[in-house]
């Protein structure tokens, strides 16, 4: 087995190289095209929906398409995409790292993030598709190597963007479309039919994924919940919950967590928990 990736937030573009080790590198099937997902965004925080998505995608891939899926990545945007609500990107992908190491298939690739400079989703999957399919090679078969189809993986919301004039550059929505397509899942509060009515001329390179189980954490929600001093557990993963707390993130939105080291607002709680708990050991109930 290939030696585990070393993915850091704070290596350097000197520093990279492509992490391939969860990339399934063989399949035994003739009939399916091998498919690798890629998730480009803000992950600030990353949560349990963005790492459900691909799971959904994979079940969606596996009876609904001739594709099999053999890998799939994150990739952060760099910090120069100045967002509302971004954290460095150092924190970002290490918080993704974190997310995913107990994955078999799902990586963190760091390249779009170390960039100085902002790169466009066409650019980034451009790096995917050569890393894999031009340096490696795609993947092996049993009637030889065969290419990996590179799809972006994205919720109802980012097609909506896409739709709504202005937004995107035609020619960036006509290269990723045409050349990789996407694989959309249905986000609450997005109608899809709308978002996708103005993307017709690709329609057979979109593939939408129904949620059977309605899930809308967000980012947006993650950091709202902290600005309120509110709990964020069990919707993020809890190596991220301690990783936030533990770097102070997100105080520059009225966050009071606790940095390492620092005092607990509750002796004895962990991370992320509510503060309405009452401590152990407590009573109101007037014992003997």
């Amino acid at each position: 087995m290939a030696a585990a990736d070393q993915i850091r937030g704070d290596m350097t573009l000197s520093d990279y190289s492509f992490p391939h080790s969860r990339l399934r590198r063989r399949i035994t099937t003739t009939d399916r095209t091998p498919l690798v997902l890629i998730a480009c965004g803000s992950f600030s925080p990353i949560t349990f929906l963005h790492l459900r998505m691909f799971e959904m995608a994979a079940d969606y891939a596996r009876f609904n398409t001739q594709f099999e899926v053999v890998g799939a990545y994150l990739s952060c945007v760099g910090d120069a995409y100045k967002k509302s609500g971004l954290v460095k990107a150092e924190h970002r992908i290490n918080m993704c790292s974190l997310a995913v190491a107990q994955s078999s298939w799902i990586s963190v690739d760091p390249w779009e993030a170390l960039h100085a400079e902002y790169l466009e989703t066409a650019k980034v999957l451009d790096h995917f598709n050569d890393e894999i399919n031009e340096v490696i090679g795609g993947v092996e078969t049993p009637n030889g190597r065969k290419k990996c189809h590179i799809a972006l993986l994205a919720g109802a919301d980012l097609i909506q963007t896409m739709s709504t004039p202005g937004v995107w550059a035609d020619k960036d929505i006509d290269y990723i479309l045409k050349n990789f397509g996407a694989f959309i899942v249905e986000r609450t509060g997005t109608d899809i039919d709308e978002a996708l009515s103005a993307l017709q001329p690709w329609k057979s390179n979109i593939w939408v994924i129904q949620q059977l189980v309605q899930n809308d954490i967000s980012s947006t929600k993650v950091r709202l919940f902290l600005r309120r001093d509110m709990s964020i557990r069990y919707l993020v993963p809890e190596p991220v919950v301690q990783y936030i707390e533990e770097h102070g993130l997100y105080e520059e939105d009225g966050v009071a967590a606790a940095s390492a080291g620092g005092a607990k607002d509750r002796e004895g709680a962990r991370p992320g928990e509510s503060k309405g708990v009452a401590e152990a050991g407590s009573s109101n109930s007037g014992g003997a």
